[in-house]
């Protein structure tokens, strides 16, 4: 770590206000919550929210030229932190809005599911701002146990209790794995910062067999934080437990911050053992592709359906990474980006239809749904056509680009793989399309949700079409992060 110096702490201040600003808004909105009751937390969500986009202007207002590093190496921002720290707090902000009459209908409307979405959040900024192996666990680690917390959420439930427990031991021991492999790091480069790190790497410690076991125990945590197969095991069982307010949060902004993860510690601080990290995440990615396809096939929960095509995307964008390129890296933090946007809109349908009582995540829901609310039929099949990857929707551009990536470094046989599985893919989406058009109504209740959900919820759904039909703007804002 370089030595102490007050210029530069200040400096640090100044390009950390927006974490530091959100933070003082978490502290603050908890003091807040225990002076209200029950009938005004809707209060704490609303001063959430507008905390959340109040640091997404901050952030986005950052003048950010190349790569800054400050307070003693521990934080730096570059145009990557900057664009997903501002998708990460949107992404968020609509997670609260998407909530709000969820739990409201629950009677479990309470301001810990703000304040520990906020902090999660908060965890989720440092980690993508990360300079150092310090500063990247203790981001990891803030986001996670504001999420372990976050299943356990609603107390009256065994299933989401059990959940929880299940995702604190496996995500502890990932933690624990991911933490031995930057302890070798360590060892082996002598430096905790990410850029001291990479000179190493760079200077002749390639090849060396106590950095390649480093390098695999840090993909291990990788792996298990993105949801990459064999390390998937937690993601069907918890997204399925915890209650669809929490399952959004984690299958969307977790997952920004697991990206920003694997690109600090992957290309930034290791890329000059790239060869070594790209076989492995090869299998990683295969492996995701495959079975996350083809075991969501089977699935008749919509929840756990979009578990298993998580695990399938994640191995797409892994596709991105592996390619250890520009162009790779700018089409996986495309993918990434594109399917938050999807799939917070999949997630925000569930929560739309469900009411006391009644959660909306079987397939079977959504049943006739074009014959209780067209628009609605008409914003969920274009978040389908769009996980499905068909043109002209988002979805077909983020697996193009991978796809290209790979056959841009002659993995011509992870392309067809990609692409084979990719139809595979697009039968349980389009299933989904065929209940809500073609089958008879299983419910005929009138659909709920607030003016501002349905507003926002429908605003997602057709930005998913709008970036495939003019992703131009998507891609520059990428090419830009990662040049």
């Amino acid at each position: 770590m370089n030595s102490f110096s007050v210029a530069d702490f200040n400096a640090g201040l100044d390009l950390a206000t927006p974490e530091i600003f959100l933070a003082l808004m978490a502290c603050g909105i908890l003091l807040l919550d225990l002076l209200l009751n029950d009938a005004q937390r809707h209060w704490t969500g609303l001063l959430a929210v507008a905390a959340l986009l109040a640091t997404a202007v901050l952030s986005a207002a950052q003048a950010v030229s190349g790569r800054v590093v400050a307070l003693g190496g521990l934080f730096e921002l570059d145009r990557m932190a900057q664009a997903l720290k501002v998708v990460t707090l949107l992404t968020v902000a609509m997670v609260f809005v998407y909530s709000t009459d969820y739990l409201r209908r629950r009677a479990i409307l309470k301001g810990e599911y703000f304040v520990l979405g906020l902090f999660a959040a908060l965890g989720g900024m440092v980690l993508i701002s990360a300079g150092s192996l310090i500063t990247l666990y203790l981001g990891l680690e803030l986001m996670s146990l504001c999420l372990y917390a976050m299943v356990a959420f609603d107390r009256e439930s065994g299933i989401a209790a059990e959940s929880a427990i299940k995702y604190f031991v496996l995500g502890s021991m990932a933690s624990g794995t991911l933490l031995y492999g930057m302890s070798i790091l360590y060892g082996v480069t002598g430096s905790l910062e990410l850029a001291a790190i990479a000179n190493a790497v760079h200077g002749g410690f390639g090849d060396n067999i106590g950095l390649l076991f480093g390098i695999a125990f840090l993909i291990v945590g990788i792996g298990f934080k993105l949801g990459a197969v064999p390390f998937h095991m937690w993601i069907p069982d918890v997204y399925e437990g915890s209650p669809t307010c929490v399952t959004v949060f984690i299958g969307t902004a977790s997952k920004l911050a697991a990206f920003a993860l694997a690109m600090r510690l992957l290309p930034e601080a290791l890329a000059g053992s790239q060869p070594d990290w790209s076989q492995m995440l090869v299998v990683l990615s295969v492996l995701s592709i495959a079975i996350g396809n083809v075991v969501a096939v089977a699935q008749t929960n919509l929840k756990r359906m979009l578990a298993y095509s998580t695990i399938s995307h994640v191995g797409y964008i892994l596709l991105g990474i592996l390619a250890g390129t520009s162009q790779g890296y700018q089409a996986a933090m495309f993918y990434m980006v594109s399917y938050v946007i999807v799939a917070a809109g999949a997630f925000g349908m569930i929560l739309l239809l469900a009411r006391q009582g009644f959660e909306a995540d079987k397939l079977v829901d959504f049943k006739g749904l074009n014959a209780r609310s067209p628009w609605f039929a008409g914003m969920m099949a274009i978040l389908m056509f769009s996980l499905a990857g068909l043109p002209p929707f988002v979805g077909f551009w983020a697996k193009l680009g991978v796809i290209q990536a790979v056959l841009n470094v002659s993995y011509t046989w992870l392309a067809v793989v990609a692409v084979l599985f990719s139809v595979v893919g697009a039968f349980y989406y389009l299933r989904i399309v065929k209940l809500m058009y073609f089958d008879d109504p299983s419910d005929a209740t009138v659909i709920g949700g607030s003016v501002l959900m349905r507003a926002v919820l429908s605003a997602n759904a057709l930005l998913a079409f709008v970036l495939g039909v003019a992703p131009a703007a998507l891609i520059a804002i990428c090419q830009r992060a990662l040049p």
